[in-house]
């Protein structure tokens, strides 16, 4: 899936779709370097399809890979791997971002702050994946605007921090950075 002589610096940022491929194609990054690998899991299984999706992330997974599961605190998550020099992928920011949003006791630009500074100190193969939600219309209501443009800006954020810079579509990658 990943071209074997494709350079990949980290931190690496792969946005996308949904649907597009990017979990898929970001684990097959994560597999370049030695495992045992770090998977930092954002979402939160609230409903059943949210359950399935999980349940199939993990089957795709196997067993090389060591989940933590961090639905608000992110920093806190890449900051405590720091010095086991293990590849991380984070999987996603935008659900991360939506457990924020709807997290009464979090101040979602703050998190986002403390994760950059985060990225930025780790000592670990870091890759993220994040969707890319700005292509459609700007929704009717104040809590999706509010998501699309922190969203946005969180992406344009990491663009920023990260060595490298992937788009994800129909599975395919397209080098930004």
């Amino acid at each position: 899936m990943v071209p074997p002589d494709q350079d990949f610096r980290t931190p690496l940022l792969v946005l996308g779709g949904a649907r597009s491929g990017k979990s898929t194609w970001a684990e097959s990054v994560v597999h370049h370097f030695p495992p045992p690998y770090v998977y930092v899991a954002t979402a939160q299984a609230l409903d059943d399809e949210m359950k399935l999706r999980i349940r199939l992330h993990k089957e795709r997974r196997k067993d090389l890979w060591q989940t933590i599961e961090s639905p608000i605190d992110l920093s806190a998550a890449l900051e405590s791997l720091k010095g086991r020099r293990k590849p991380v992928l984070v999987d996603c920011i935008t659900l991360w971002l939506s457990n924020l949003l709807c997290s009464a006791s979090t101040q979602a630009e703050l998190a986002v702050d403390g994760v950059c500074e985060a990225i930025k100190a780790v000592d670990y193969p870091l890759v993220i994946v994040s969707n890319e939600v700005g292509g459609g219309i700007v929704p009717d209501n104040s809590l999706a605007r509010k998501f699309l443009d922190l969203s946005g800006l969180t992406n344009q954020r990491l663009a920023r921090i990260c060595t490298s810079v992937f788009l994800v579509t129909a599975g395919l990658p397209l080098r930004l950075k």
